[in-house]
């Protein structure tokens, strides 16, 4: 049976799965610096976790895309990913002087390998975005139209709060083709 890996959990480990963390606490099973993943594997065999779970941590990671590879590496086929993240124009994005990089409703396509048509950055994984949820003030902004919404998703600061990404592992890996790219379902949860 494969794995579930709750992935950054600090102060939130969550029972029955395995918790890693930068440093070693109460309920970590296993330390591990997400940030070394282009020199130093996860410890776990290819194809064994069918599970990951990553809440506010992604946001803190410099370059993603060793890590998202190396979690690619060792997912099971269909293994899903679960990311919640602030959305890159609010200001819980960049509040935070740990916060290394923004993400935004198409960020995660980089995340698989149809969106490498163009360049080859020897990226090797390939996740599937299946669902976006953005979190927004019903109380600001659910007066408005879907096109008026999104228009100020697109160019205003501060509408969207947060969001939650549902991700799948993709294995084989598809061919770096434009035609297979494909578009997440986004959803709105007032708040």
């Amino acid at each position: 049976m494969a794995n579930r890996l709750n992935l950054g959990c600090g102060r939130f480990p969550l029972e029955g799965w395995i918790n890693l963390d930068l440093k070693k606490g109460r309920g970590i099973d296993l330390e591990f610096d997400l940030d070394r993943c282009v020199e130093m594997p996860l410890p776990f065999e290819n194809s064994s976790i069918s599970e990951f779970k990553m809440e506010h941590v992604l946001e803190h990671i410099k370059d993603t895309l060793p890590l998202m590879q190396e979690l690619h590496r060792v997912a099971t086929p269909e293994a899903s990913l679960t990311i919640r993240l602030p959305y890159g124009t609010s200001d819980d994005a960049w509040e935070d002087p740990t916060h290394v990089r923004p993400y935004y409703l198409g960020s995660f396509g980089y995340f698989s390998q149809p969106y490498y048509w163009r360049a080859d950055y020897g990226y090797l994984g390939d996740w599937r975005t299946e669902k976006i949820t953005l979190f927004i003030s019903q109380a600001e902004h659910g007066q408005l139209t879907q096109a008026e919404l999104f228009h100020r998703i697109r160019h205003y600061r501060n509408v969207v709060r947060e969001m939650h990404v549902e991700l799948r592992a993709v294995k084989p890996i598809r061919p770096p083709e434009k035609e297979l790219q494909t578009q997440a379902t986004v959803e709105v949860h007032w708040i």
